[in-house]
């Protein structure tokens, strides 16, 4: 590769790129699947390591846990976004995303390594978050690096194309870690997987980070940054100068509700709420479920780099916003028809069995857990949440004065608990009793039992096991969400960059795209699952993401500019 300081100026960066420049950019998207797949591996085998690291709880208080250390890594990403941003923009592209990559591949593997609670006591759990949070500070600063790098590189007029190749090492690492977690599984049988197999794929990412070393390694600086240090006019402060200056500032809040929020989450819902869909509420089981979303994934990846390239003759903002208007038409007749297909013994009873709760409003609450600590004893709200847990559609019907609450299933009635009229060991058994008596009432109408799917239910053997009458149809309904996702997903790289000029190009853009990925879409599982407990209709979640994607296109439409003409070095030059 060149190493001349010099940025190419406009005709010339119209030229096709040289086979050497290629190079550079898909060297630096396979770095960054590497990246993604280090961090999809907890989320994916979060059940398991709950059971490993956090084994002194029941099983539900451990899964709760489990969960948090996941949604550690989210929170903190804003955090990486910031630190590494501002490494990024001080020392180079370069040297800012191989540190990212190597705090990233060495977390992932210690996790392989880590003893669990037996073992080590607390201090395997307390590792463990600590690592998660490394991982997602590491993968805060990843993103902006990679994008930043490739669009600085990528001739005039093709941004959108090459930068989406970036876009697709979310989707394709995490289909490498479901890929890697079901061949192992497989080989090595269920109950060894849950026993040692499941720190096999944590421990092949040694592997995976010395190949992305060395790539990394091989590549240069972005000439646009060598330009800028050569002649010293990059930041000293990237920080205030990003965010403390409004004419900067304003263009991070623009990316993030005009760009970044509904982007997230389209993105979270036609890849992660579209499994979570699947396993929690048609409870499909978990190889059958993780087998369809991989294939929807190979069938609709390539979707990011043909919006990615139309995006450069037609602009960034039509199709991210279309993305965003096609998902808030289509979302719910969409995951209407996924359970018509996948679970009809449930979507036959949730269309022809009335069920009802009858409550006092003041002894309900609204159920919203993000970290799983808090605790829900009234009758409504005990009520709501079985009920959910069940996938059940309901309505509410309240009646003050109606404490405890009471469900009716058909023409059959069960008079809840009041909790604060219990203690001891009763609390436990109440819940129980009536836990059956819901049950029994809801299999009489048809409700498949707790925690399965119920007859007819879809299910695959074999990876390609899905070429039938029930299965493929999921897939291609599976696939629409997925090129939803490459719609909004595909452009956002290019648009982010173009806001920014080169100096805090990689501080500005990195914190609305984390803030916007790591809290609106990670937050999606627990608001939509508190959605449903409050509403009664299973498919209510949905609202959250519709919601959010239309607040991005009208605000899209009216402060986003469309820059997929703009010369990203104009600015160097003040």
């Amino acid at each position: 590769m060149a190493t001349s300081n010099a940025v190419p100026n406009l005709a010339d960066r119209k030229r096709p790129m040289t086979r050497e420049e290629k190079r550079v950019i898909l060297a630096s998207s396979a770095g960054t699947i590497f990246e993604w797949y280090d961090f999809y591996l907890y989320g994916s085998l979060a059940a398991i390591i709950g059971a490993q690291f956090f084994s002194s709880f029941p099983e539900a208080t451990r899964n709760v846990f489990a969960l948090l250390a996941f949604a550690a890594g989210f929170l903190v990403r804003p955090f990486g976004a910031l630190f590494f941003g501002r490494l990024g923009d001080l020392i180079g592209r370069k040297h800012t995303f191989l540190m990212t990559i190597l705090i990233m591949g060495a977390s992932t593997f210690i996790v392989g390594l880590l003893p669990g609670y037996d073992t080590i006591g607390w201090a395997a759990p307390i590792i463990l978050i600590a690592l998660r949070m490394l991982q997602g500070l590491a993968l805060g600063g990843e993103y902006g690096g990679a994008v930043v790098y490739v669009a600085e590189h990528a001739p005039h007029g093709r941004r959108g194309f090459f930068t989406s190749w970036i876009q697709t090492t979310a989707t394709l690492g995490l289909l490498l870690s479901l890929m890697v977690i079901l061949s192992v599984r497989t080989f090595v049988g269920e109950d060894a997987f849950k026993a040692w197999g499941w720190r096999v794929p944590f421990l092949l990412s040694i592997f995976l980070l010395a190949v992305s070393v060395w790539i990394r390694l091989q590549m240069e600086e972005s000439p646009a940054f060598k330009k800028m240090k050569a002649e010293g006019t990059q930041s000293k402060a990237p920080l205030s100068e990003a965010f403390g200056q409004w004419k900067n500032a304003k263009f991070a809040l623009i990316a993030l509700f005009g760009l970044v929020a509904g982007q997230a989450v389209v993105w979270y819902t036609g890849q992660f709420y579209a499994l979570f869909f699947l396993q929690t509420i048609l409870r499909i089981d978990m190889f059958t479920a993780n087998v369809l979303i991989a294939w929807s994934l190979i069938l609709g990846t390539v979707g990011f780099v043909i919006f990615g390239s139309l995006s450069d003759r037609i602009g960034r903002k039509p199709i991210i916003l279309a993305g965003c208007v096609l998902a808030a038409i289509t979302y719910f007749p969409v995951f209407k028809t996924i359970t018509s297909i996948a679970s009809p013994a449930l979507h036959a009873a949730q269309q022809n069995t009335k069920v009802t709760i009858v409550a006092d409003k003041n002894d309900c609450s609204f159920q919203f857990n993000p970290t799983g600590t808090a605790k829900f004893t009234s009758s409504c709200d005990v009520t709501k949440a079985l009920l959910a847990r069940s996938s059940v559609n309901y309505s509410v019907d309240y009646q003050p004065g109606a404490i405890p609450a009471k469900v009716k299933v058909g023409d059959a009635e069960i008079v809840a608990y009041e909790t604060t009229k219990l203690s001891g060991d009763d609390v436990k058994a109440v819940p129980a009793a009536f836990a059956k008596a819901v049950n029994e009432k809801l299999a009489a109408a048809g409700y498949p039992a707790p925690g399965k799917a119920g007859e007819g239910a879809v299910k695959v053997e074999g990876f390609f096991g899905v070429f039938n009458g029930q299965a493929f149809p999921l897939v291609l309904i599976l696939t629409y969400l997925v090129l939803l996702v490459t719609m909004v997903y595909g452009p956002i790289a290019a648009a982010l960059v173009e806001l920014f000029p080169t100096r805090i190009r990689y501080t500005g853009m990195s914190l609305p795209y984390h803030i916007g990925n790591g809290w609106f879409g990670g937050l999606m599982p627990a608001t939509a699952f508190a959605m449903i407990a409050q509403s009664g209709d299973v498919y209510y979640g949905l609202w959250y993401p519709i919601v959010i994607a239309l607040m991005t296109v009208v605000l899209g439409l009216l402060f986003v500019p469309e820059n997929k003409d703009k010369d990203i070095f104009a600015d160097d030059t003040r």
